[in-house]
């Protein structure tokens, strides 16, 4: 009788095993069936294993104002974050169109005007966008601008930037999850994480 009841129990262990090895799930109905729901997306952060230290980036420019200032590694672009406002970079002259594919020829600036896009920005609840920014918005008023080195991670005030050498820069907004990712060949409306 022991031995029927072990026989019995690995028997339905073995069904229950087997039943679980399917990914269909068959009803009483055997003209319905139905797959098991799907995995949840992830809603995974960005990483945070290659962040720099803020501080080094860091420049006060009065009681007011302070940003987080830097190059890329070839310094062509000047980017700033400015702390729960916005971030965005521009090319290192700071002076006609930004240089990369698909810019618009102009842009509405914040009177009304038809102007060149020098930049490319995103604020903390708005989406991402060219515009026309101030040269000096993107340079500390003393000293020299740190490079932010490739594949490294900026993060500070609400929002993230990395340099890659294949995608470009990239930075977002950590409140809505809008970004910019963008090189002279071309601009992608959303963050490129550093793999």
């Amino acid at each position: 009788m022991r031995r029927s009841r072990a026989t019995t129990a690995v028997g339905l262990a073995v069904l229950a095993l087997t039943a679980c090895s399917n990914p269909i799930v068959t009803t009483n109905d055997t003209s319905q069936q139905t797959s098991p729901p799907e995995s949840a997306t992830s809603s995974a952060r960005p990483s945070n294993d290659k962040l720099v230290n803020a501080f080094d980036y860091y420049t006060r420019i009065n009681d007011v104002h302070a940003g987080y200032f830097f190059t890329s590694p070839s310094g062509s672009w000047r980017c700033v974050i400015v702390p729960r406002t916005w971030t965005g970079c521009q090319s290192k002259t700071g002076t006609g169109r930004i240089g990369v594919a698909g810019a618009p020829q102009t842009v509405t600036d914040s009177v009304g005007q038809n102007v060149v896009p020098n930049s490319i920005v995103v604020r903390t609840q708005d989406d991402p966008q060219f515009a026309a920014v101030p040269a000096e918005q993107f340079t500390p008023p003393s000293g020299t601008t740190k490079t932010l080195p490739f594949n490294k991670i900026l993060a500070a005030g609400g929002f993230r930037c990395n340099i890659q050498q294949e995608a470009g820069i990239s930075c977002v907004s950590e409140q809505t999850g809008k970004g910019f990712t963008f090189s002279s060949t071309g601009v992608s409306w959303q963050y490129t994480d550093v793999p």
